[in-house]
């Protein structure tokens, strides 16, 4: 997908790939809340962009962390893909939606942030991780002898794969029912360069989308500032209610769903300036609310930022 929009922008450029696998792509039994780790799918990577012997990486938004490794920075965030988590029910299943499902229906995640929101609304279900890429779940779903009723998974990458006619329910802030918001960055491919490396950012201006790096760098500022990664229940969904006009939701919610907090705000977003404070703004709203006593009892890393600074 990259190569091609690449290609078509270069064609005088050859373009090659080379496939890696990353410590979050070997390890298909450990659950992502447990690696401890916020740099699963970046960080082999950036070793060998670093040294060179790449000159550009791609990622999902979603797994990169906030804080990038010196030298390392965003060249480009792609047009976003649907973001919405989505439910794929099991092959045969007459069910469609969660609110359908009866009690002590099996749900296969291995995000807390999504078995968290819909413990919230849903907390007669039951979780249980699933790995591996799209296909591997999908086929875990499926098995005769399989516990899952259903998937939750990012709608982008079922689309990407042109498997849309799995998908039973979409859910967002608005879903009947009960919703969910979904991950920073989610949809959204990043393509990661050497700082200061001008010549590879230039030919990469021409895949820049503008809204989407405007609501990414706003998403991923709340996060940073919150202090939060793939190990903690941290929801967002933005919306772009007119051009320049930016609506965010955000959620913190504690691992059992019992606690959450939520936050509303739309603003002016013109630059990535702008972005980076409204997303800031968006935590403060959140900490004043009570997400810091949540996700303190999360265990992070580092405390919460209590001033804005870069965040």
């Amino acid at each position: 997908m990259v190569q091609k929009a690449l290609q078509k922008a270069h064609p005088e450029t050859q373009f090659e790939i080379h496939a890696m696998a990353t410590m979050g792509d070997k390890n298909q039994v450990t659950a992502l809340h447990e690696f401890g780790a916020k740099s699963l799918w970046t960080h082999e990577l950036e070793a060998q962009l670093l040294e060179g012997k790449l000159d550009i990486v791609v990622h999902c938004l979603k797994d990169m962390p906030t804080q990038l490794p010196e030298k390392c920075t965003i060249g480009c965030i792609m047009e976003t893909e649907d973001p919405r988590d989505v439910v794929v029910m099991k092959a045969g299943s007459t069910y469609k939606s969660l609110a359908e499902l009866p009690a002590g229906s099996v749900v296969g995640t291995s995000s807390v942030r999504r078995s968290a929101q819909i413990k919230m609304k849903y907390p007669e279900m039951k979780f249980k991780d699933v790995r591996g890429n799209i296909g591997t779940r999908l086929a875990k779903l499926d098995a005769e002898d399989s516990e899952y009723s259903c998937l939750i998974l990012a709608a982008a990458g079922i689309l990407r794969m042109d498997w849309g006619d799995r998908i039973t329910q979409y859910l967002d802030s608005n879903t009947e029912g009960g919703g969910m918001l979904h991950a920073v960055g989610q949809g959204a491919l990043a393509i990661e360069v050497r700082e200061g490396d001008e010549k590879t950012i230039h030919m990469l201006s021409e895949l820049v989308d503008e809204n989407s790096t405007l609501a990414g760098t706003a998403q991923r500022s709340l996060m940073r500032t919150l202090e939060g990664g793939c190990s903690v229940p941290i929801g967002v969904e933005t919306t772009w209610i007119e051009k320049g006009k930016l609506l965010m939701k955000a959620i913190v919610v504690s691992l059992d769903g019992t606690e959450s907090v939520e936050a509303e705000r739309l603003d002016e977003i013109l630059n990535v300036k702008d972005a980076d404070e409204f997303g800031w703004k968006v935590a403060q709203d959140l900490v004043e609310k009570g997400a810091a006593k949540i996700l303190e009892a999360i265990n992070l890393n580092r405390p919460i930022i209590k001033e804005g600074g870069g965040a």
